[in-house]
């Protein structure tokens, strides 16, 4: 029993080391007072100092910024209906199909949806640039948000809304009231989690974009392309600080929620 303890605590170290050094390693060699990535020359904040002198990568986190925003609260939007759709209303014309299309992005190569879309847009002559972008990843993170809330709707409990509707709700109102915050965590994660997948992306993108429109993962690969340059790991360190306070905030928020939601019922159970 010991050597099976001590052999997956020695795999955990392992897989986590794997995973987490070399992010590690880009965060403290973007302190790194020399222009060589592979050779520390002191500890220094000169790349971060100039980052604020380079307007290219400026203008390609704006627009990212933009893009992840506008289309994971869209995605969020639709994914949420999409999911209310597949969990409330089983038996309707095209369920299936409606079904398969909601899950293929999740499988697909990002080539082929890349493509697709880049076809679609040229037959719809649509011109290229920053809505081109959000449409693109509104497509595919729309189906990350639709299973994240599925899953919360398959395990809740429909009496709660029957007994709204039972007081007097209209439809509208029990869902706003009464729903959407039991299902509020759900959301919130699948806001996150397309707003990162927007910031990550790079090929969909790269077949969507157009003059204009270069997100920060494209400029990041067309300069890592001619050599990696300490600039390239503080940009790299901004975004991983971003999406760790992002995943850290989310979580105390629902943690919240959820002691809050079971200290609720459990003075509805006492007074009743």
């Amino acid at each position: 029993m010991n050597r099976w303890t001590s052999f997956n605590k020695f795999s955990l170290t392992l897989g986590f080391g794997f995973l987490y050094l070399p992010i590690l390693l880009l965060i403290v060699y973007s302190f790194n007072e020399s222009k060589l990535v592979t050779v520390w020359g002191g500890f220094s904040t000169r790349w971060y100092t100039s980052l604020l002198e380079n307007e290219a990568l400026k203008d390609a986190a704006w627009v990212t910024a933009r893009v992840a925003f506008t289309s994971a609260s869209i995605a969020t939007v639709l994914g949420t209906l999409a999911a209310l759709a597949l969990t409330r209303y089983t038996k309707f014309h095209g369920r299936v199909l409606f079904s398969g299309m909601i899950y293929a992005p999740l499988v697909m190569p990002d080539v082929i949806t890349g493509l697709s879309l880049l076809l679609f847009f040229v037959a719809v002559n649509l011109d290229r640039g920053i809505v081109t972008v959000i449409l693109a990843h509104i497509t595919f993170s729309m189906c990350y948000v639709a299973v994240v809330v599925q899953s919360r709707l398959l395990s809740f409990d429909r009496s709660i809304e029957e007994a709204a509707m039972d007081l007097g709700a209209t439809p509208t109102r029990t869902f706003l009231q009464v729903t959407l915050p039991v299902i509020a965590p759900a959301v919130v994660s699948g806001w996150m989690l397309a707003f990162t997948l927007s910031l990550d992306d790079l090929v969909i993108s790269s077949f969507a974009s157009g003059p204009g429109a270069t997100t920060l993962p494209m400029k990041i690969y067309s300069q890592v392309r001619l050599g990696v340059t300490p600039e390239i790991n503080a940009v790299s360190t901004i975004l991983v600080t971003i999406v760790t306070i992002g995943v850290i905030t989310a979580s105390i928020i629902n943690k919240r929620r959820e002691v809050q939601r079971q200290r609720d019922e459990q003075a509805a159970f006492a007074q009743g």
